[in-house]
């Protein structure tokens, strides 16, 4: 899996126009914090059960997919989530893996708010909110 910063994710999608990106968050943080355009949302865990199936995952994933070698895109809110969700694509057989670090709204910072240090949102990239 490769690991590029917001901006080189952007680059790099621009670039790969036959990318799949995939935002692993809950659909709720999705929807409601925001979000980048054309993004689908395949979430890594879900409200209630809030445990991943990287079974299930991978399979909802390759339902979006053309294909195991099509480029794939993860993000999720600081870049976490998508180290699991990368590997458990990984070992379902897909070849070309990249997530996004620091996520969509970065770490935290000294006074535990998030987009302030860095993240997709942070850096001025592109995003909508319902």
């Amino acid at each position: 899996m490769k690991n590029l910063q917001p901006k080189k994710a952007y680059d790099w999608l621009l670039s790969h126009s036959n990318a799949l990106f995939i935002d692993v968050r809950m659909e709720i943080e999705s929807l409601y914090v925001g979000r980048p355009p054309g993004v689908v949302n395949v979430p890594w865990y879900e409200y209630p059960d809030l445990q991943p199936n990287a079974a299930r995952f991978a399979d909802a994933v390759a339902d979006e997919a053309t294909g195991k070698d099509q480029p794939v895109l993860l993000l999720c809110r600081s870049g976490q989530r998508t180290l699991a969700a990368g590997k458990a694509l990984e070992a379902a057989g897909f070849t070309n893996v990249q997530h996004v670090l620091h996520g969509f709204e970065g770490e935290l910072d000294e006074h535990f708010k998030r987009s302030t240090l860095s993240g997709w949102r942070f850096d001025g990239l592109p995003w909508e909110q319902m």
